[in-house]
């Protein structure tokens, strides 16, 4: 066997002594394990992408991301103050005419994107469907907090930011998304709206009773969790954050610059949506700050001034969920070294930071 595919094979044993247990306990489908170590990538699938069909998982198969689509966005709203169309530093209504008068005149972009607004919900309410709806919600949202002094994760922050990014830059987000910042990082399999030609390759997602299920699409679905993508892909963008690749400049700092610290919550540092942790770090960490506390309660957070600019010796990471898809994705900039989780089931986030920190902490040279 050559070095190349011996390197395959050992880092292969390590991936299925972690994921196969998490799939029979949780009756997992599906799923796409992305490595990136050593220089290399690796890509190891298992079970079907569909239980009707028995298609198998491969290559080209296309998983719901969830809120890893919020690094995305993120990812565009850096590029537009990296190329002068906005400052993130800038209130959020002097970009929405509608919104002047009202919450958002001290409310910053930044704010936005790390969930610090003062209080803003998981989801948008249901009941607002379309755009005019929209502004009318944000016009009479009221902060619980002063902006800036507690974290209470969720989609309408990010997704305000999304379309102040792509309003900024004269363009719809989707066509951002899909026809400039998808290509410009090589990710030729990733989507916001599939195309017929692709929809073959689209997994069939799953509920955690095992309903078959995909995602529903409603307020700031683009912005906040309409990405699909495939696990050699999703490694790509890891790699971009990694600094692996040949691209333009600005992308490259715009990329950079989401790693940007603006808030500390216990041991996370909430960046532009990343979540980083000094590294090493230890697995109780990383379960608290991926924790229901984490993602469903306000949090103090504490603003630090100046932001810590983007270091190489943490750990960065993100969950994703929807309805039938699970995903994490987490990266060590110093050691060159991320992974990519893909399941088309609903399963817990814990199960998923566990079974990557024992693939990461056991990938040649990357014990902690």
């Amino acid at each position: 066997m050559s070095a190349a595919g011996d390197g395959r094979a050992r880092i292969g044993n390590v991936v299925a002594r972690a994921i196969e247990p998490v799939m029979d306990r949780y009756g997992i489908p599906g799923m796409a394990v992305g490595i990136v170590v050593n220089g290399r990538t690796y890509v190891y699938n298992y079970g079907v992408a569909s239980r009707a069909t028995g298609r198998p998982v491969a290559g080209n198969t296309l998983f719901e991301v969830g809120s890893v689509t919020k690094t995305f966005t993120a990812t565009l709203a850096s590029y537009a103050q990296a190329t002068g169309k906005l400052s993130l530093a800038d209130m959020a209504s002097q970009y929405v005419p509608a919104l002047r008068a009202s919450s958002f005149d001290k409310v910053s972009l930044i704010n936005l994107g790390t969930h610090t607004a003062g209080g803003l919900p998981l989801q948008v309410p249901s009941d607002v469907t379309n755009d005019a709806q929209l502004m009318a919600y944000f016009q009479s949202w009221k902060p619980t907090y002063a902006p800036g002094t507690y974290r209470t994760y969720g989609n309408p922050g990010i997704g305000l930011l999304g379309l102040i990014a792509a309003s900024s830059m004269n363009q719809d987000f989707v066509a951002l998304m899909e026809g400039k910042l998808f290509p410009w990082l090589g990710m030729h399999d990733t989507y916001i709206d599939v195309p017929p030609s692709k929809m073959e390759s689209y997994a069939q997602g799953y509920t955690s009773k095992d309903v078959p299920i995909r995602m529903t699409q409603g307020a700031l679905w683009s912005e906040t969790y309409g990405v699909r993508t495939t696990a050699g892909d999703l490694l790509r963008f890891l790699e971009a954050n990694m600094g692996m690749l040949d691209l333009d400049e600005t992308l490259q700092r715009a990329i950079t610059g989401t790693h940007t610290g603006y808030y500390q919550i216990g041991a996370m540092t909430q960046d532009l949506i990343w979540e980083q942790y000094r590294y090493p770090v230890d697995l109780p960490q990383l379960l608290a700050g991926n924790s229901s506390k984490m993602l469903l309660e306000a949090n103090p957070a504490t603003g630090l001034a100046p932001p810590l600019q983007p270091q190489d010796a943490v750990l960065i990471n993100k969950t994703g969920t929807t309805n039938g898809f699970s995903t994490y994705v987490a990266f060590v900039p110093a050691r060159k070294t991320g992974i990519v989780l893909l399941a088309n089931k609903s399963y817990p986030i814990d199960a998923r930071v566990t079974a990557a920190y024992e693939i990461l902490t056991h990938l040649p040279g990357n014990a902690p």
